[in-house]
C-alpha cells in the first residue's frame, strides 16, 4: 500500500487480510483529521471558539463569521439548486431508470452529495439492494468510508470500506470488492464476518470529487474567515469598553458616598477651589475604528474573490441584469462548470453500476445513452428571454427559439402541444404512425 496526497493506492495482487484492513483505517484516520477540521469550520466550531480566555475584567466577545458555510451553500444552490435532469435516449430505460430515482429521492440526494463534496472536497455514494430486491442509493461523507483504487495508471476501484462505531465502541463495516460485500467488526480483534455477493459488476461504492486537488469550496480561505472573525470580536471589545468606560474627575475628592449618589442619580454636582482645572470625562483609549473597517471590507472581499463564490447579498446584485448579471456570477459559473464534469463523471461511473445489476431491470449499456443537464440556478428576466427568441424567429430553428426561454421545460413537449393547438399531429405520435406501418408491411 502507498498513499498519495489524495487517495489511498493497493496493487490488486497484495492478499485482503486483517492486517492490510488496519493500515487503510489507520492512513483514512490521518486524514480524518482534516475532514473533521472542514466539518467543525462548516458547522461553525471555528478556532476562535476554542482561544484562551481574557481576564475577567476585559470584554471576550467571540463572534463567529462562518462564511464557510455561506460558501458552500451558495455554491451549491446556484449548482443544483435546480435539480439535475438526466435524459435517455431510449424511452423505455427512462422510464425504469425514472422509477429508480423516485424510489432512492435522487434529487434530494444529488443535492446532498453535491455539498458534501464541497464541504470536504469529495464525496462517497454507496449502492445495495433493499429486503424487496429494489436497487438503492445512498451518500456517504469521507468520514463515513473511502475508496482503495489499483495502481494502474487507469487507477480504478479495487476496494471500498464502510465502517461505523456502535454505542458500546465496538467498530463495524464492509470491505466491497468488485464481486463480494465481506463485513468485519473488532469485537475480540479485528476479523472478518461471512462474505455475500453483491451483484453488482464492479465496487458498488463511487467517489465523487470536487476537483482534481479534492479540496472544498471553502478551504482556501479558511486564514481570511479566522482573520474576519477575530477582527469583528475585537471591534465588538471595543465597543463592550467604551460603554464600560471609567468616569474620570479629576480636581475634586468624592467619598464612596457621594460617588454612590452620583452613579445613582446621575448628576454631577461638583466643587472645587480652583474651578478652572476640575476635569470630569470618560477615560478613552484611541479609537481604531476605520482601521478595523477596512480591514473587514479587504477580509470580506478576499475571501469572495479567492473562493470564487457572489457575495449575492451585496446590494449592487439587486440592480444587476442581463449581461452584468452574468459577468457577476462568471467566476462562480466557471467553477460550477468544472464541478458539473467532475459529477457527470461519477454519475455515469452510478448508472453503469446500476445497470450491471439484475433487479434493475436495465440494458447493460443504456449508460453510455445518458446526458446530464445542469442548470444554474439563477434570477431570470422571462420578458428578455421571450424578446430574444422572438428576434431569433427566421435566423434559427423553433427548438433553438424555445431553448432560450426558461419557462419552457420540455422543448419537444411545447412543440408538439404547439403543432396540436395549430390542428397539426404531435410529432411523436407522427413516429408512431410511422413505425406502426413499418411493422404492418
Amino acid at each position: 500500500m502507498y498513499y498519495t496526497d489524495t487517495y489511498i493506492i493497493e496493487s490488486p495482487d497484495t492478499p485482503l487480510t486483517a492486517d492490510l484492513l488496519l493500515e487503510w483505517l489507520a492512513q483514512h484516520e490521518r486524514a480524518g483529521r482534516r475532514y473533521r477540521m472542514l466539518k467543525d469550520f462548516y458547522e461553525g466550531n471555528h478556532s476562535i471558539l476554542r482561544q484562551p480566555k481574557k481576564e475577567d475584567y476585559k470584554p471576550d466577545n467571540r463572534i463567529v463569521a462562518n462564511y464557510a458555510k455561506y460558501i458552500v451553500d451558495t455554491l451549491n444552490g446556484f449548482f443544483i439548486g435546480i435539480p439535475v435532469k438526466t435524459v435517455c435516449s431510449d424511452k423505455t430505460a427512462s422510464v425504469r431508470m425514472e422509477e429508480i430515482q423516485k424510489h432512492n429521492d435522487q434529487d434530494d440526494n444529488n443535492a446532498e452529495l453535491s455539498k458534501i463534496c464541497s464541504i470536504y472536497g469529495r464525496g462517497c455514494e454507496l449502492l445495495y439492494t433493499d429486503e424487496d430486491a429494489e436497487v438503492c442509493i445512498t451518500y456517504l461523507t469521507p468520514l463515513e468510508g473511502f475508496v482503495v483504487y489499483d495502481d494502474s495508471i487507469a487507477r480504478k476501484p479495487l476496494y471500498a470500506v464502510r465502517y461505523y462505531w456502535d454505542k458500546y465502541s465496538v467498530m463495524h463495516g464492509s470491505i466491497y470488492t468488485r464481486e463480494l460485500e465481506i463485513p468485519f467488526t473488532d469485537k475480540d480483534g479485528l476479523h472478518f464476518l461471512e462474505e455475500t455477493p453483491h451483484y453488482f459488476d464492479g465496487v458498488p461504492m463511487i467517489e465523487y470529487i470536487e476537483n482534481e486537488e479534492c479540496t472544498g469550496a471553502f478551504e482556501h480561505v479558511i486564514s481570511q474567515i479566522e482573520a474576519y472573525s477575530k477582527a469583528i470580536s475585537e471591534k465588538a471589545n471595543d465597543v463592550d469598553y467604551f460603554a464600560d468606560a471609567y468616569l474620570k474627575i479629576l480636581g475634586a475628592t468624592l467619598d464612596e458616598e457621594s460617588m454612590q449618589q452620583l452613579r445613582r442619580n446621575r448628576i454631577i454636582n461638583l466643587t472645587s477651589e480652583i474651578t478652572d482645572q476640575l476635569v470630569v470625562d470618560f477615560l478613552q483609549k484611541p479609537s481604531a475604528d476605520t482601521t478595523q473597517e477596512n480591514l473587514l471590507e479587504r477580509l470580506q472581499k478576499d475571501i469572495f474573490t479567492i473562493s470564487m463564490v457572489a457575495n449575492i447579498s451585496d446590494k449592487e446584485f439587486g440592480n444587476a441584469t442581463g449581461v452584468a448579471l452574468a459577468y457577476k456570477l462568471l467566476a462562480m459559473s466557471n467553477l460550477c462548470a468544472m464541478k458539473s464534469r467532475k459529477f457527470a463523471s461519477g454519475m455515469n461511473q452510478r448508472w453503469k453500476l446500476i445497470a450491471s445489476h439484475p433487479a434493475s431491470k436495465l440494458p447493460a449499456d443504456c449508460w453510455k445513452a445518458l446526458e446530464y443537464r445542469f442548470t444554474p440556478n439563477v434570477p431570470k428576466n422571462l420578458l428578455e428571454e421571450v424578446q430574444t427568441a422572438a428576434q431569433m424567429s427566421g435566423i434559427t430553428s423553433r427548438e433553438t427559439q424555445l431553448k432560450v426561454i426558461s419557462a419552457v421545460e420540455d422543448v419537444q413537449q411545447e412543440m408538439d402541444q404547439i403543432q396540436l393547438e395549430n390542428g397539426g399531429i404531435p410529432e411523436d405520435a407522427m413516429r408512431t404512425e410511422r413505425v406502426t406501418d413499418e411493422h404492418t408491411k
